[in-house]
């Protein structure tokens, strides 16, 4: 009985890298399959629409504080 040793290993690799992306390709379904499942029962509210004239108003006032902060800093320097 003589065995060809490489032509063993070849099929054994072969099986291997088979047997991986079997596995591979069936998690991929898998997770495809979770995320339909969540986006059905868990969809993703819209974002609220904010206010932006406070946003804004607010923000002119922080800019003009800074402003405001450097110009003085600048006067003793």
């Amino acid at each position: 009985m003589d065995i060809d040793l490489v032509g063993e290993s070849l099929k054994f690799m072969v099986l291997g890298m088979a047997i991986v992306f079997a596995f591979l390709f069936v998690l991929v379904q898998i997770v495809k399959l979770q995320a339909l499942i969540i986006n059905k029962y868990f969809p993703e509210k819209a974002p609220e629409a904010a206010q932006p004239s406070a946003d804004v108003a607010q923000e002119a006032h922080h800019v003009a504080a800074i402003v405001a902060a450097i110009t003085e800093f600048r006067k003793q320097s």
